[in-house]
């Protein structure tokens, strides 16, 4: 159920709401916005019909519903307007096209260094490169780990880029957090729910990547997972599912993107280097991410791909990734005269 407070509700108002839901033994979860205040009503309580009916003759109560979706919180239902998340610089899910880039792997401090100031310089905002890899054989290379993270704070220091790396245990997350701006969690780890459970508390934004084979009522239900648990600062991440097809490394599911922007209003990402796995096609698919409504790109940018640790076939060269960023421009204006459009809509 949704309980939407009416413009400017007291505190007393919105206290008195929330007992009388925990009265029929439902659980609050509540979001506060400039002008008033929106509460979500969630578990297995008593009467949920003599719940709404009592709450909609309740003082202050503008509106109460019910909320058909099984992923209360991410849906459009509980919230029409787009989640935006500011980190650094960028404000994924606003009026700016946010693009991420890096390498695959974090190698050395020259290659990182390299690779931070080139995509800067380009018009990346955010830096991407992984610490911990799950690899699919056990004797490929794994990553640095914390080294791997000190070696991105440093980048972010030089730069004044903020950093989005990979967090591939629930152990592991304070310490990750503790480097990174955003948590990224793999296609491999997208049901890891003891994972999601702790991204609830981590307190920093988190990337949900969508698993290889999931669907998209499943990713929501992960994200799902993150909010309920404390952490509205969820963005979902298209990286192509497994299909039939070999001609790619994985069938980017462009749909994806305007299917999920009507189902949620969680911003969403492409990554087109993980759903192409060859570097030949990646800016045709991110030009597609932009033209269907992505709100952010991320893509693997390496400065000597053939000596990369790491999905070296799938990385742009740093001239590749100018090059794309230049063929970018024209997308990006459009894309962000549609968002300025939609905005002045649902203002």
């Amino acid at each position: 159920m949704i309980i939407s407070m009416r413009a400017r509700a007291s505190k007393e108002e919105v206290d008195y709401v929330c007992e009388r839901i925990r009265e029929f033994g439902f659980r609050v979860h509540s979001i506060e916005g400039e002008e008033r205040v929106v509460i979500g009503v969630v578990g297995v309580g008593g009467d949920v019909t003599a719940c709404l009916e009592s709450l909609e003759a309740t003082p202050g109560v503008e509106k109460a519903m019910r909320i058909s979706a099984p992923y209360k919180f991410v849906s459009k239902e509980f919230r029409r307007e787009r989640t935006v998340i500011r980190v650094g610089s960028a404000e994924i899910g606003g009026d700016d096209m946010v693009m991420m880039a890096g390498p695959c792997s974090v190698e050395s401090e020259k290659q990182i260094m390299e690779t931070a100031e080139a995509v800067k310089a380009a018009g990346a905002k955010i830096l991407r490169g992984g610490a911990f890899k799950p690899r699919t054989s056990p004797y490929d290379f794994q990553g640095m780990a914390e080294e791997g993270l000190k070696l991105l704070a440093k980048a972010r220091e030089a730069t004044g880029m903020a950093i989005i790396t990979e967090v591939m245990s629930d152990a592991d997350v304070p310490l990750v957090a503790q480097y990174a701006d955003i948590l990224q969690i793999g296609a491999r780890n997208m049901q890891n729910f003891s994972l999601l459970k702790s991204l609830g508390k981590c307190g920093r934004p988190v990337m949900l990547k969508r698993g290889l084979s999931a669907t998209i009522k499943e990713l929501l239900m992960s994200a799902e997972y993150v909010v309920a648990h404390g952490n509205q600062h969820v963005m979902l991440c298209e990286r192509g599912i497994r299909t039939f097809e070999t001609a790619t490394r994985n069938t980017c599911d462009i749909s994806a993107i305007p299917v999920l922007n009507e189902l949620t209003h969680l911003p969403v990402i492409l990554d087109p280097s993980h759903a192409a796995g060859k570097r030949s096609i990646v800016p045709a698919l991110a030009k597609a991410g932009v033209a269907i409504g992505a709100d952010g790109i991320i893509v693997e940018v390496h400065p000597c791909p053939e000596k990369a640790v790491s999905d070296g076939a799938q990385s742009l060269t740093i001239e590749g990734f100018q090059k794309m960023m230049k063929e970018l421009k024209g997308y990006i204006e459009l894309w962000k005269q549609e968002r300025m459009a939609e905005m002045a809509v649902t203002a």
